[in-house]
């Protein structure tokens, strides 16, 4: 049988981040002879502005909007927020909208620091509205309830995590694929339509107020600074385990670098009864692994006799590696039709011959965070098994310095900030 291929590009939306977390990157498919290129681009997945003063342009714009429509001001916050491409946070005092029927009120305990924050931050998307209160990951008290709420009432433990709102009625919201609908509004940095097209302020704050459906209970017994980050790392890679049938016992998964989102990947792997083997190109990252982690095998990529050694054993593999890094030779680790899921989005292109999947007919897949179904799925078999992820806690005014960090990987392996025990009512406009 030969096979033809034609030069024409499709693209894939995954998330990108270098320590656990998720941007958009668009990784281009351009299919020629005997080789597929996945191409990436720093577009972000929706309109993008072409500049710093059109993004500032815009923000002033959507929130001219909200005030001629009257959106009456609710209660007063206190955040840190980024004013410009620098990305240096200082204190910011604004209002959260006014709680409607649906809402819920929440004060900050915690929030973890994700990759995108920093993306997003220095406008590599060129789609900032500054200023932009970065924070995704969030943990917290309920301290207030709308009249209609049905799930949640005041001192419930809760969590927010990638977006807050969607349209509830398309193919996807129906599914529970939430986080792919084409009118998701993401925590920070969203235009929220059904709010008067207000900018949406992340959880880098005091107080969040969040529509219950896209709020989320957390088990009792977690201690809350750990599981944080859940709330985005945690989601990340067990959606896509559970969608693709990489969570049965007995199964082999493997799992491409051992940062925010690979050590998480470890801990639900090994939980869900897996033979579960880190790959990586740290060979000093093998004691972590194997002995603090659980990991069962430890391979180093650029080992080729350990390489060869592991091939056609692995019944999956997430990638969780935001640089660029060649790919092919992870799908020769895999066992026919085995898959493949990218859960980070290097800038750089990755290539992949046609040769590495064609013959094992290995499939191909991209992961954005999960819906509201599968993240309150993941906090519960959390809860059950005690899966948290390993965490630095920093105080407010260090952010800039644990972004400066996180910029050159140098954290184990999730920043989170205690914010209640930050923040108080001192901040300036």
């Amino acid at each position: 049988m030969s096979h033809h291929f034609h030069t024409h590009s499709t693209s894939l939306t995954l998330p990108s981040s270098s320590s656990g977390g998720l941007g958009i990157t668009r990784l281009l498919f351009s299919r020629h002879p005997n080789k597929l290129q996945l191409r990436s681009s720093s577009a972000a997945a929706a309109t993008i502005p072409s500049s710093p003063a059109t993004n500032l342009s815009r923000a002033s714009a959507t929130r001219a909007a909200a005030a001629e429509q009257g959106m009456e001001q609710g209660k007063a916050a206190v955040g840190w927020a980024a004013r410009d491409d620098s990305g240096v946070l200082s204190p910011y005092n604004f209002s959260r909208r006014a709680q409607k029927d649906d809402d819920v009120t929440i004060k900050v305990l915690y929030c973890g620091i994700c990759h995108t924050d920093l993306h997003i931050i220095k406008n590599d998307w060129r789609n900032a509205m500054y200023p932009v209160v970065p924070g995704h990951e969030i943990l917290g008290v309920v301290t207030d309830v709308g009249a209609g709420v049905t799930k949640f009432k005041a001192g419930d433990t809760v969590g927010v995590g990638y977006f807050v709102t969607s349209c509830r009625a398309c193919e996807c919201c129906g599914k529970g694929y939430e986080n792919y609908c084409s009118k998701m509004v993401t925590t920070c940095n969203g235009v929220d339509h059904d709010h008067g097209g207000a900018v949406t302020l992340g959880g880098f704050s005091d107080v969040i107020v969040v529509n219950e459906y896209y709020v989320l209970r957390v088990p009792p017994g977690l201690p809350l600074d750990r599981a944080a980050p859940l709330l985005c790392a945690g989601v990340t890679v067990y959606s896509p385990m559970v969608l693709h049938g990489l969570n049965a016992p007995g199964k082999h998964l493997g799992v491409v670098g051992l940062g925010g989102l690979g050590h998480v990947a470890v801990k639900f792997g090994k939980a869900f009864g897996m033979r579960v083997t880190v790959i990586s190109t740290s060979p000093g990252k093998r004691q972590e692994a194997l002995e603090h982690l659980g990991a069962d095998e430890f391979l180093v990529s650029r080992d080729a006799d350990q390489m060869a050694e592991a091939a056609g054993t692995m019944d999956g593999i997430l990638d969780t590696v935001s640089a660029w890094h060649p790919i092919a030779p992870l799908f020769a680790l895999m066992k026919p039709m085995g898959q493949m899921v990218f859960v980070g989005g290097p800038t750089r292109p990755l290539e992949l011959p046609a040769y590495a999947i064609v013959p094992g007919g290995k499939g191909i897949a991209g992961n954005c965070v999960g819906g509201i179904r599968d993240c309150q799925a993941m906090l519960d078999f959390a809860g059950e098994h005690g899966i948290t992820a390993e965490v630095e806690v920093i105080k407010m005014d260090y952010v800039n310095t644990a972004f400066e960090r996180l910029e050159k990987n140098d954290v184990r392996y999730r920043f989170v900030i205690d914010v209640a025990g930050s923040l108080d009512s001192g901040a300036a406009a």
